[in-house]
This record gives structure tokens, sequence and C-alpha cells, in this order.
């Protein structure tokens, strides 16, 4: 691939968000935003397939699936990471991923106590 300005700029750019990203707070509060998003998601998915009834078992189906297949990434890339004799510390897309599934579990169970109440 040629060395255009046009990819200076973006491999420049790029390495600037990885090195902003390194930071631990900067990571953390990602993890925070992404979980709070998966709760939104949640509030989301409830209502509106709440509106319409005939979704539920769809619906639920997929967040179901989606569950298992973040955590099949994220266990995988653990055991993969575990193998080398490097110190392990997972990808920050990988903990935003997890982050977002565990916002939208606890985001259902809230959803379902309001139903309950």
């Amino acid at each position: 691939m040629q060395n255009t300005r046009l990819n200076s700029l973006v491999d420049n750019l790029l390495g600037r968000l990885d090195r902003w990203l390194q930071n631990p707070w900067r990571r953390f509060s990602l993890v925070i935003i992404s979980l709070l998003f998966g709760n939104l998601l949640a509030t989301i998915v409830a209502t509106t397939a709440g509106q319409t009834a005939e979704l539920d078992s769809l619906v639920a189906l997929l967040l179901v699936a989606s569950t298992e297949l973040v955590n099949w990434v994220v266990t995988r890339g653990d055991r993969l990471r575990r193998s080398a004799e490097a110190p392990f510390k997972r990808p920050l897309f990988t903990e935003m991923l997890n982050a977002v599934k565990i916002g939208l579990i606890y985001g259902m169970f809230v959803e379902a106590f309001k139903i309950g109440s």
C-alpha cells in the first residue's frame, strides 16, 4: 500500500487515539459509559418489545444469543492470552463489549422488577 498523505494522517490519528486510550482512567470511564449504554439499551428493547407482544420470544432469543456470543468472545480471548507468558490485559473493545452485556442484563432485571411490582 502506498504511503499517501491521507494514509499517513489516518495512521497518525489512530496512533494518537490508541495512546490516548491507554490511560487507565479513560479506559475505566469508557467501560462505565458502556455499562450505562447497556442499561439504556435494555430499557429501549423492553419498551419497544413490550409495545408489540408478538416479538417477545424473538427478542428473548436474540438477547440470549448475543449474550452467549459476547461470553464466547471474552472467554476465548482470555484462554488464548493466558496460554502466553506475557502479562494478561484485555483489549479495550472486549472490556467495553462485556460491560454492555452486563448493563443489558442488569437493565433487563430492573425492567422485570418494574413490571412485577
